[in-house]
């Protein structure tokens, strides 16, 4: 990095100064996600009876606006330096990609070999393999250059850059707003899992189904259940729970399960009413799914 700055300075680059401004927000992608990921293994205490665990969505937004910014001066000073380009050394700027090059393939490797479910993990990898497409461009752009004096494709190779960082840069703000909003976990409609649930042997209905991620991987579920009045609640309850378990690797579960002729249930349910017709297919643990008449 500090050779970069040193030598986009002489060589007049802002693709190479702009590859060294990225590759600080990998140094400091890779330290942030470290400590999120101290952080989160603490144990639950006190007020927070999840523990820590949403540092690392945190940790994965500051990663994005980082990028996000980043890419905004960047997109400024390449368009500048389209309307009036500087004599660039495209000779430097070619060999000092080259050398950015193979120091971002192996940091691409080591870090690819992480668990990337972690959207802080995930956050650091984007740093760094956006930093390897970065000097690719860059040294096209100093080849270009020393090849064919064409000075503006400096520019040209920095924008593409600042693109790069405002692709990977929205979806880690896009993926860590759904965790922090509270949203469904990507690729799981709620709708769908609410009508399986219903249509599970002896239960009626399903309703204040909500289901959310407290941080990357780690999906939770809350619902109120009725059944027939005649059913066994407990034994709807493990059914439910390793449908959930064995289709949609929901392991944190809390399920309120009630006969529905009783009166004191929710009257006014929080979404949508998932109503059953009391007789489903047969579940692959036919012993959990008695209705106990």
């Amino acid at each position: 990095m500090t050779g970069e700055v040193v030598i986009g300075l002489m060589a007049r680059s802002l693709a190479l100064i702009s590859d060294a401004a990225h590759m600080m927000t990998d140094a400091f992608a890779i330290a942030l996600a470290l400590i999120a990921m101290r952080i989160a293994a603490r144990p639950p205490r006190g007020g927070y009876t999840y523990g820590l665990r949403r540092a690392e969505i945190l940790s994965a937004q500051l990663n994005g606006l980082t990028l996000i910014l980043l890419a905004a001066y960047f997109v400024y000073e390449g368009v500048q330096r389209l309307l009036h380009p500087p004599e660039v050394a495209g000779q430097l700027v070619f060999f000092t990609s080259l050398a950015g090059i193979a120091v971002n393939v192996a940091a691409t490797w080591l870090i690819g070999r992480a668990d990337r479910r972690s959207l802080n993990v995930e956050g650091a990898f984007q740093h760094i393999l956006n930093d390897l497409y970065a000097f690719i461009s860059t040294a096209i752009a100093g080849l270009v250059v020393w090849t064919t004096g064409f000075a503006r494709a400096d520019a040209i190779a920095s924008l593409l850059v600042a693109a790069l960082m405002v692709k990977a840069g929205y979806g880690l703000l896009r993926d860590a707003g759904r965790v922090l909003m509270e949203a469904a976990p990507a690729g799981l409609d709620p709708g769908e899992l609410g009508t399986r649930l219903a249509e599970r042997p002896c239960v009626e209905e399903v309703h204040d189904l909500h289901v959310w991620e407290v941080s990357s991987g780690y999906p939770a579920l809350s619902a109120h259940v009725l059944v027939e009045p005649a059913g066994d609640c407990h034994a709807v309850r493990r059914d439910l729970q390793e449908l959930l378990r064995s289709r949609y690797g929901i392991t944190h579960t809390t399920l309120e399960v009630d006969h529905i002729d009783e009166d004191f249930h929710c009257e006014d349910p929080h979404g949508p009413r998932h109503v059953g017709g009391g007789s489903a297919e047969p579940h692959e643990h036919a012993g959990d799914s008695r209705c106990g008449h």
